[in-house]
């Protein structure tokens, strides 16, 4: 178990509560132990009514690396798949995808940006991008990196279903990846379908 907003350690209690060394008592963030069908269909499970958004059909090449989630059964505030492949331009790529609750901060760790919602950079100016999740077209905006390590990621934010939608893209020149509508589909309704995608790669190190 690991604290939803940073990577310091946590202490976890017999009663399943969750103690961040610099969040206090947190909501656990459980990632895949094994990288696999089984796993996946346990968060699928625990998932709830949060979707699990994965860019669907996967391209050729492309694996799911890591995955996980944020809450306790029967429901969770925040799910997050990572797939890893290659662009003839940009060598390997990294595609996180996070879907939210308010205040979670899942996405902002993720993304490496300051506090735990994207706020008003999720509705400021026109859209940077659209994609497509739960049937409907949903407008995303770029997220600033504080850190200032632009060409090190590509962040974008914006609402779907009354919760955040994170796409977080390493590195940032692979966001034009994303200049056609990217479809994300919901693995909670794939079904036997889920049997068909590929798993493996190096895992995230957010």
């Amino acid at each position: 178990m690991e604290c939803p907003r940073c990577k310091s350690p946590v202490d976890a209690h017999d009663d399943g509560a969750v103690d961040c060394a610099v969040h206090g008592r947190v909501v656990p963030l459980r990632r895949a132990g094994e990288v696999g069908y089984d796993d996946f269909a346990e968060l699928v499970r625990h998932a709830g009514s949060m979707p699990t958004y994965l860019p669907w059909p996967m391209s050729p090449g492309w694996t799911i690396a890591d995955f996980g989630h944020v809450g306790r059964p029967p429901s969770a505030e925040a799910t997050f798949t990572t797939t890893v492949g290659t662009s003839d331009l940009d060598g390997p790529v990294e595609v996180t995808v996070v879907s939210e609750d308010p205040g979670v901060g899942l996405g902002a760790r993720v993304a490496g940006v300051r506090g735990v919602d994207p706020g008003h950079q999720a509705a400021r100016g026109p859209q940077s991008i659209r994609v497509r999740a739960g049937g409907r077209s949903v407008p995303l905006w770029m997220v600033e990196c504080e850190d200032g390590e632009v060409l090190e990621r590509a962040v974008f934010a914006g609402e779907a279903d009354g919760r955040w939608l994170w796409v977080v893209v390493r590195p940032a020149s692979a966001a034009l990846l994303l200049r056609d509508e990217w479809l994300l589909a919901d693995v909670t309704s794939f079904g036997p379908g889920a049997l068909e995608m590929p798993f493996g790669g190096p895992r995230p190190g957010w």
